[in-house]
């Protein structure tokens, strides 16, 4: 059954018998779903150059199986082009939402933050902390896991911003009696939930959503992270 035009862009690609490729897509319609792309191998293909990561696109796909097929395919929009550290970071983005995100699950809202959050890469090559932080917890209130950063899941209380916190696992942030390297300092954690990156916060929320996205992402390396630490 051939389906309207989706909104999309691709987030990893991978040869398929001769001639095709198996496209991982974040759409807007549909959310992340894969689809086979027939023939675009082939030196004859002109659809081969659009089927790249960061290109805005507008598709088709056809059958009912999980696994789709690519029916039609333009461009949708100028090609982001995203270079130096913000180019590893954007990878990253790629793979991160392409691991923790469910099939065929509508999610417009992180749609959005995302082509925000291309557009943020390319403006700011050389600083690109922030962008990725802020897709990163776009990301885990998208999956439902966004800790409470006032209260102490514990005891129920505000928390102190002289104290100390570290993250339980589908509970919450609770008070420690010694700081560590996975704890956070109340007035980190106030600060994010403020929306204040400084230099205070912005590697907390590093650390919190390295902690928080474990579970999703598990233990086998990120590919992406594995270049960028390899091109330092």
């Amino acid at each position: 059954m051939l389906q309207g035009w989706l909104n999309a862009y691709v987030l990893h690609r991978r040869p398929y018998r001769e001639t095709s490729f198996i496209v991982d897509f974040f759409s807007l319609e549909l959310g992340r779903v894969s689809a086979v792309a027939r023939g675009v191998r082939s030196a004859k293909s002109d659809r081969r150059s659009l089927l790249q990561p960061f290109q805005s696109l507008r598709i088709q796909l056809s059958g009912k199986a999980d696994l789709k097929n690519l029916s039609q395919l333009e461009a949708a929009g100028p090609m982001n082009t995203i270079v130096g550290e913000a180019l590893y970071c954007a990878l990253y983005v790629n793979e991160l939402t392409n691991r923790v995100l469910p099939n065929a699950v509508e999610t417009p809202e992180l749609y959005g933050r995302y082509g925000e959050t291309l557009a943020g890469l390319q403006q700011t090559p050389h600083s690109p902390a922030l962008v990725l932080r802020q897709y990163e917890l776009a990301l885990l209130q998208e999956l439902g896991v966004m800790p409470d950063f006032t209260t102490d899941a514990a005891t129920e209380q505000p928390l102190e911003p002289a104290l100390h916190y570290e993250l339980i696992p589908e509970l919450g942030f609770c008070a420690v009696k010694q700081p560590s390297r996975l704890s956070f300092q109340g007035s980190e954690l106030l600060l994010l939930q403020d929306g204040i990156f400084n230099q205070q916060s912005l590697p907390a929320a590093k650390r919190l959503c390295r902690i928080a996205l474990h579970p999703f992402v598990g233990d086998k390396p990120l590919k992406s992270r594995e270049l960028f630490l390899a091109s330092r």
